[in-house]
């Protein structure tokens, strides 16, 4: 699982999965996942709902594997695909197993994406799909992850949380699609999961012919060679990677532990940045009060590192509401 290409051995591996399966009662299967995974010293999170699973989650190959084989044996979840990576630290602080309305947030209760999706296309036939000018493409990402990465002449929603994107559409629907004939409308995200959903939001809205990336955009990244790929920047991803890219090798960005948005050289550079404190995307969203909190909570992170032990802190709670939209 873990990747041989890899010109520096990884030790851990990290499996980043969802699967929309009928769970009648999630809360059921939450104590048996999150004893395993802690069993097998696992880390990361996973999101339970009545409409599936979805996470990702860091360990051992072996431990990897046997919490796999567990969400392989749930109702519904025999054909659980995983896309996998490896780092050479754990990116996660810790297990949590969590029960949500949604695995990922749309907030449209009527949409089923068990129901009617649009059509699956491979990492291998991307590339002529949206080179095709008859074909719209479409980022469902949020804001802060398009800015660091997306398809050549991808659509930016420029959307804040995946919650947007209804609305986003219905009002641009006009300007998109235009009077005639409905053209071609191809959407991608990070791992699949909010294709699923944005694709069957559109089938309810009428359209037929919509497409979207299998996989996501992790899958592309992994198959398709560098000298053939339409993608440019980096992918961001919700862990302490903070971003990939081909090969899915970690990339150059850091995290603001303040916003939880991935910071470039040059965001680093800016004078509005502070480690642990604020970056230029978050210092005019801050009081100055919150501020002294975050330096505070940076404070005694690295006073935890330098007794060798890890300060979950704060900022979790950020990271997770984050980690619903992947």
């Amino acid at each position: 699982m873990i990747d041989p290409r890899s010109p520096v051995p990884q030790p851990v591996c990290i499996a980043a999965l969802y699967h929309f399966a009928r769970f009648d009662d999630p809360a059921a299967l939450r104590a048996p996942l999150a004893t395993l995974s802690r069993a097998q010293a696992i880390k990361g999170t996973l999101l339970l709902a009545r409409e599936g699973i979805n996470g990702t989650i860091a360990g051992t190959e072996a431990g990897i594997s046997a919490v796999l084989d567990h969400i392989r044996s749930l109702p519904g979840c025999a054909g659980l695909q995983v896309k996998f990576s490896a780092a050479e630290t754990m990116p996660f602080h810790r297990m949590k197993v969590r029960i949500k309305a949604e695995i990922v947030t749309m907030g449209q209760p009527d949409i089923d994406p068990l129901g009617e999706v649009g059509h699956y296309v491979a990492p291998a036939d991307w590339n002529a799909l949206i080179s095709d000018p008859g074909t719209i493409v479409i980022d469902t990402r949020n804001d802060y992850e398009v800015a660091i990465g997306t398809f050549a002449g991808a659509i930016n929603p420029g959307t804040a949380s995946f919650r947007d994107f209804p609305d986003w559409f219905r009002a641009q629907r006009e300007a998109l699609l235009g009077q005639g004939a409905a053209p071609k409308v191809a959407m991608f995200c990070t791992g699949g999961i909010r294709c699923e959903k944005s694709t069957a939001f559109l089938k309810s809205e009428g359209l037929e012919a919509v497409y979207h990336l299998q996989g996501g955009i992790l899958k592309y990244l992994e198959d398709v060679p560098a000298e053939q790929s339409l993608w440019e920047g980096e992918c961001f991803v919700f862990d302490e990677r903070v971003s990939v890219g081909h090969g899915l090798l970690p990339g150059p960005y850091e995290l603001c532990r303040a916003c939880r948005r991935p910071l470039s050289v040059a965001d680093r550079a800016s004078p509005l940045y502070e480690e642990g404190a604020s970056c230029p995307a978050c210092h005019g969203e801050r009081s100055e009060a919150q501020r002294a909190g975050y330096r505070e909570r940076h404070r005694q992170e690295l006073l935890a590192a330098g007794r060798g032990e890890a300060h979950v802190g704060a900022a979790a709670p950020a990271l997770e509401t984050a980690k619903q939209d992947a």
